[in-house]
């Protein structure tokens, strides 16, 4: 009798080692049936606290809760046997002290079983993210656009158009390199820019608006599976467009259900004699 080997999850030591290989293939994940079908195809899956927006239909990533991400969190790890599984620490579960950022870090990664978080922020973040992955917590860093802190940058937008704010961007990327993050993910952002910290920093980066010179790309599932027709920015490409599709099925359902064509005599039970 054969047995079919099981293959190992990807560790986020084996995601830093692709740094200059084949791109790292990431996306997002909040529930089990979606991280089942993804699984097989990529190297990361993100549980982002763009569930926020995605799923409970928030403006932001701000009212995201920490119990929020880890209930997504197991979701996920249910459906995933062989990608990265990192989950975000959402906006006010780490900014207030490295302290609190090792507690919720450390019950994300006993309550849900990930590989790892990931964390917004770059130059203020450092001594945070040096304190956890000292501490046995991988991180996976973010730079450029943060969503967590749309509030205070005046909205969502593409950065690193001035001197400025490139540099910002630069040095916050390697102040994040240097403190350990085993991967960074680089979100709207210029693209020479991208593809200079790509070149500078010795963590692989994974883009979302960024650079193809990126070691990875990332992109959330619902935008890719076209899902959403109302707003796509301009780093989304569809590679389906279920959304029609989703409105066609409901409405067959629909025109069935009210003409009485479903159920039929296939979809009912039969008393047993």
């Amino acid at each position: 009798m054969s047995v079919e080997t099981k293959r190992r999850r990807l560790s986020p030591a084996a995601i830093r080692g692709m740094k200059g290989g084949r791109p790292i293939v990431s996306l997002t994940a909040y529930t089990t049936p979606i991280a089942r079908l993804l699984d097989p195809h990529v190297d990361l899956l993100l549980v982002g606290d763009s569930l926020g927006m995605v799923l409970y239909g928030l403006d932001s990533t701000v009212g995201v809760t920490l119990e929020m991400m880890i209930a997504h969190g197991q979701a996920v790890g249910r459906g995933a046997g062989q990608a990265c599984i990192v989950v975000d620490l959402p906006f006010g579960s780490y900014q207030e002290s490295k302290e609190q950022a090792f507690r919720s870090a450390a019950r994300v990664l006993k309550e849900t079983g990930c590989s790892a978080i990931k964390l917004e922020g770059g130059a203020e973040m450092a001594e945070t993210v040096a304190f956890l992955t000292s501490r046995g917590i991988p991180v996976l860093g973010h730079v450029g656009l943060m969503p967590q802190l749309v509030n205070t940058t005046g909205g969502y937008r593409s950065l690193g158009h001035s001197e400025a704010e490139a540099d910002k961007i630069r040095r916050d990327a390697e102040a994040i390199d240097a403190a350990g993050a085993f991967a960074i993910v680089v979100e709207g952002t210029v693209e020479t820019v991208a593809r200079e910290i790509t070149a500078a920093v010795s963590a692989p980066t994974i883009g979302i608006g960024a650079s193809p010179a990126c070691d990875g790309q990332i992109l959330v599932s619902d935008d890719m599976l076209g899902l959403f027709n109302d707003f796509k920015p301009r780093f989304v490409k569809h590679f389906a467009e279920l959304a029609p599709q989703v409105s066609a099925a409901a409405s067959a359902y629909a025109e069935e259900v009210r003409a009485r064509s479903f159920p039929g005599p296939e979809h009912t039970f039969k008393a047993k004699r």
